[in-house]
């Protein structure tokens, strides 16, 4: 029998975004979000849900753009400390150790230093409770080619992401790939 555990955040795992973001004076940011995830395929988007206070909530709103920077698991402890400090206060690329590259394409930064960027166009805005969801349309997607499989698309054993436990604010790696999606499950559809 289950046991109720009430209205809670217990979503299993949830990657760790960094998201990029200018002020309004220019000056590069990137902060740790755990609320966040693909939320479209076409157009292809993704949603990050911040809380105003953040400094860059604003900085989306103003400059109508965002980056997604995916840190692997060796950038764990630069990817917790862009969640614990604000870019009010200091550089939080150069306390993490990461450089600012400003996208061609949107009018946001990223880390050099993470392997798989995606670069993303404000499409909508949600205000939700203590979070506003930004739904962001992703504009590219640029992948080191150390992490990039034989089709040319991102091999996930490769990039090693970091993954968020909700429950006991852990982070974790991925394990062995179990199976491939809309396939393994065959063997339990209907023969007619």
């Amino acid at each position: 029998m289950k046991q109720s555990l009430g209205a809670k955040t217990l979503i299993f795992p949830t990657p760790v975004l960094l998201v990029g973001t200018y002020d309004r004076t220019g000056k590069a940011n990137l902060m740790n979000a755990a609320w966040g995830g693909v939320c479209c395929s076409q157009p292809p988007c993704v949603a990050v849900s911040l809380r105003p206070a953040t400094y860059s909530h604003a900085a989306i709103g103003e400059r109508k753009a965002f980056t997604i920077s995916i840190p692997s698991q060796d950038q764990m402890i630069a990817a917790d400390y862009l969640g614990i400090a604000s870019g009010r206060d200091q550089d939080k690329f150069a306390g993490a150790g990461f450089t600012p590259v400003k996208s061609d394409l949107v009018d946001a930064p990223y880390a050099a230093e993470c392997p798989v960027i995606v670069e993303c166009r404000l499409l909508h805005t949600l205000d939700i409770g203590l979070h506003t969801q930004f739904v962001g349309e992703i504009v590219d997607v640029k992948g080191d080619a150390a992490v990039l499989a034989e089709d040319g698309l991102p091999d996930i054993l490769k990039i090693r992401p970091l993954v968020f436990d909700t429950a006991h604010r852990g982070y974790y790696g991925i394990g062995s790939l179990l199976g491939q999606a809309f396939s393994a499950g065959k063997k339990l559809l209907r023969q007619k």
